[in-house]
Order: C-alpha cells, then sequence, then structure tokens
C-alpha cells in the first residue's frame, strides 16, 4: 500500500509540474508570414517545411519552387545538409542490405535498383552555373511527351512529363543544354552514393541502373558512370522508343517486372523522384534521396 501512495505521489506531482510548465510545442497553426515571424524567420521556417513536403510528397506534383525559397533551395545543395541528407539515406539503405542479404531474402539473384540522375550522379556543377531550381515567378506549362508530336531532346531522354526550371534570370529548362551536359560525361558521383554502391557489390548484389535517360544517351552516360567511379553493373537500362509518353512510373515499373521476369528478387531501390520506386512492383525497400529542384511524374 506504500508503495501504490508513494507512486500516487510522484505521479500527482509530475501533473502539478506539466500544468505549470511552459508549453512544449511552438504554436504555429498557420504557414509563416513576415508579419508574423519576420522575414527572414519566416522564410527559412517556411522553406524548411516546404521541402519536407516535397521529400513527403505531400507537396504532389508541384511544378515551381516557391519564390521565396529559392535561396534556400541554392543554400541547401550547396551546403553540408544535402550532403548529410543523402548520407543518411545511403546508411539507412546499407543497414536494409546488410540483414536483408544475410537472412537470405534475396535467394538466388538479390538485386539492387538505382536510378541515374540526382542519385548515382550529381548534376550540380550543370544547376550551378544557370541556379538550383524554378521559381513561381518563371512558371511555364508542363513539358510532356504524352502532348507532344515530336518530342524535344530532353523530353525523348526523360520521356516523362517533367517540370525543371531554372531560379537564376528565371529561365525554363534548357532541353538543349542540359543534353550538351549529358554528352560532356563529366558529371561526379553522389560521394554517399558511390560508397553504398560499392558496398552493394561486395555483399553480392545485382546493381541495375534503370534511368529515364535515352538510349541514345548510352555511351555517354556509361562513359560519366566510369569516370564518376561506378563500374560492374549487371544491366544498364535507358529508355527506348517505345517508351516515348509513358511516364516514368509507367516505364520504370515495367522495367522492374520484367526484372522480376527474369528471376532477380529486387530487395532495393534508391531515386530521387518518387517516380523512381512507386509502381508495381515495387523493392521490398525503397530509398528517396532529396531533390527539391525538379519534380519528374
Amino acid at each position: 500500500m506504500r508503495r501504490i501512495l508513494l507512486v500516487l505521489a510522484a505521479a500527482a506531482a509530475v501533473v502539478v509540474a506539466v500544468a505549470g510548465a511552459e508549453p512544449v510545442l511552438r504554436q504555429v497553426t498557420d504557414v509563416p508570414t513576415a508579419v508574423s515571424w519576420g522575414v527572414s524567420d519566416a522564410d527559412a521556417l517556411f522553406c524548411d517545411s516546404w521541402r519536407l513536403s516535397v521529400e513527403t510528397a505531400n507537396a504532389g506534383p508541384w511544378r515551381t519552387v516557391p519564390a521565396r525559397c529559392g535561396a534556400s533551395v541554392r543554400a541547401y545543395m550547396e551546403g553540408e545538409r544535402y550532403a548529410s541528407d543523402s548520407a543518411v539515406a545511403a546508411a539507412e539503405s546499407l543497414a536494409f542490405a546488410a540483414q536483408a542479404f544475410a537472412s537470405g531474402e534475396g535467394g538466388a539473384m538479390p538485386a539492387w535498383v538505382f536510378d541515374v540522375d540526382e542519385t548515382l550522379l550529381s548534376n550540380a556543377p550543370y544547376y550551378a552555373v544557370s541556379g538550383w531550381g524554378p521559381t513561381q515567378t518563371s512558371a511555364t506549362p508542363y513539358l510532356s511527351a504524352q502532348n507532344s508530336q515530336y518530342p524535344s531532346p530532353a523530353i525523348r531522354s526523360h520521356g516523362e512529363a517533367i517540370s525543371s526550371f531554372l531560379a537564376t534570370g528565371l529561365q525554363e529548362f534548357n532541353e538543349t543544354s542540359f543534353d550538351a551536359w549529358v554528352d560532356v560525361a563529366k558529371a561526379s558521383a553522389l560521394p554517399s552514393s558511390l560508397k553504398l554502391y560499392n558496398e552493394l557489390q561486395g555483399l553480392g548484389f545485382h546493381i541495375i541502373l534503370l534511368t529515364g535517360r535515352s538510349e541514345l544517351q548510352r555511351n555517354a552516360t556509361e562513359d560519366n558512370l566510369l569516370f564518376a567511379g561506378y563500374n560492374s553493373w549487371e544491366k544498364l537500362i535507358l529508355r527506348q522508343i517505345s517508351d516515348i509518353g509513358k511516364t516514368a512510373v509507367q516505364y520504370k515499373s515495367e522495367r522492374r517486372a520484367a526484372m522480376e521476369a527474369e528471376g532477380f528478387k529486387i530487395l532495393g531501390n534508391s531515386g530521387d523522384q518518387w517516380s523512381d520506386l512507386i509502381g508495381l512492383p515495387m523493392a521490398t525497400r525503397s530509398f528517396k534521396l532529396p531533390n527539391p529542384m525538379y519534380f519528374i511524374s
């Protein structure tokens, strides 16, 4: 009985302390504004929240970076946070991969699928020249292979509805210049992705690269991957002419189904777009890398 009374007394003391304490959670019920938070604080708070919304897909098929977040996106991509977020995603991927492989979950042909752009390769030098993302003042309609009789080079490369803009100068995404950048084949590896890639190979995974780039860019893509330190992949799958007009979800889902038909067990899938990851069949675990610069459906 004495122990019960002591427990009750302790509980009552906690209740009294909590009742008199300052609120732990900030009371933010509306989008931060300059009036309520001050200009710099409001923008920083809002843009952090907007980026979370993008990464969790709460933002849906977004077209532009909010005008107030252009500088924030640049700071994120050029700073330590982007590198850290990517490294954490890679570490979580490796932890799962090691456990799944050790348990024999992948059978005779355990596979890991990687996207290429902003997943294995970083196009940061290209985007840094003209800006790190679109602002609402530069909004234009979606570019879509589905409503274009003669797709542009970039749409032939990516083959999906894509909204991407450059912040500096409020320019639209330049398909010709990006294709020229791809042909240079000098994009560097995302360091954490290269480490994950090598670790997965060491474990015995079959590495399959599944990109929205066109078959016409195979040589440049292979050269760039080798330049960046990637090698010995099982397959490099690029869009064929028959894939023009398909969304990324449809195209990549079809290719994953073909992998499974060949006997691969897709344990993991890494990509910077949700369209790299969703659609049936899906990997046992999918890992989203950060990308607040553009959205691909």
